[in-house]
């Protein structure tokens, strides 16, 4: 797969928004590959992690978020489906369920519920290894702070705002990737 043609496809007009999807997918790629190297034994698909790694944040062009340069139309919790729009429409339906599923840590069904979020009503969770260390490692990178990697204190701050189960999702992720 090039995903290098999917991204010009959609992010041939605007140098900067492709500039920051760019540059904070390579820290997330280059994060999810050290923890394949780091873990042989959970024989990880690396050249599938690069390629969904690069392309997880493919649909935040359609949304709306100013403060990195998006002007699209949807509200940024629906990148990620968005995204998997996108992908599923290139005929990459793999790469397209990493997109849906690394928003926070994973969106369960009751969370979705609970909070009224504007995605459909069904499971958002990483299930693959593959799903949950991309998830994982788009945690410690921000779109705003492109300079910066997080700490895992303040990475799991950062969840807490779609609930504890993430949280502890996240925590238990660090235990077996760290």
């Amino acid at each position: 797969m090039n995903y290098q043609h999917i991204i010009d496809k959609y992010y041939n007009e605007d140098a900067d928004l492709r500039r920051i999807l760019v540059v904070h997918s390579q820290s997330v790629a280059r994060r999810a590959l050290r923890i394949a190297d780091k873990h042989p034994e959970l024989h990880l698909d690396r050249p599938f992690i690069e390629e969904a790694a690069m392309l997880h944040d493919i649909g935040i062009i359609r949304c709306d978020a100013p403060g990195i340069l998006c002007h699209g139309t949807e509200p940024y919790i629906r990148h990620g489906l968005l995204g998997a729009e996108m992908l599923r429409a290139e005929g990459y339906e793999r790469h397209a369920r990493v997109c849906e599923r690394h928003t926070g840590a994973g969106l369960p069904l009751d969370e979705i519920i609970a909070q009224g979020l504007p995605l459909p009503h069904r499971d958002l969770q990483p299930e693959t290894l593959e799903e949950q260390v991309i998830c994982y490692a788009d945690k410690f990178y921000s779109k705003t702070r492109l300079d910066r990697e997080k700490t895992i204190a303040e990475a799991a701050r950062s969840l807490a705002k779609f609930g504890d189960a993430g949280v502890q999702r996240f925590m238990r992720w660090t235990e077996m990737f760290e």
